[in-house]
């Protein structure tokens, strides 16, 4: 087989691998730094998801509570970590 058939077909199945991730829905990459990423839920969100995936949380009322293992009243945030949004919890509050 000659070379350039070869890379031809190399090619398309990296073109065709790639365009199958895309369409699956499968994110490569969510993230580059802690700004990408924001809430997953609008009220006591304990997850993290892109920006471009955050919730509609127009019109929408919270409590005011602090409950435990979310990121209200500062126990954590969004970050990035390893190109996805990841919620790290840090200071629970009892």
């Amino acid at each position: 087989m000659k070379i350039g058939v070869f890379i031809a077909i190399l090619a398309i199945v990296i073109v065709a691998s790639v365009i199958f991730i895309q369409r699956a829905g499968y994110n490569v990459k969510e993230c580059n730094v802690d700004t990408d990423c924001i809430a997953a839920t609008c009220c006591h969100a304990s997850a993290c998801v892109a920006k471009d995936k955050a919730p509609n949380c127009s019109g929408i009322m919270c409590t005011e509570e602090c409950q435990a293992n979310t990121m209200d009243c500062g126990q954590g945030s969004c970050k990035c970590e390893n190109h996805a949004c990841l919620a790290k919890i840090t200071n629970i509050v009892q």
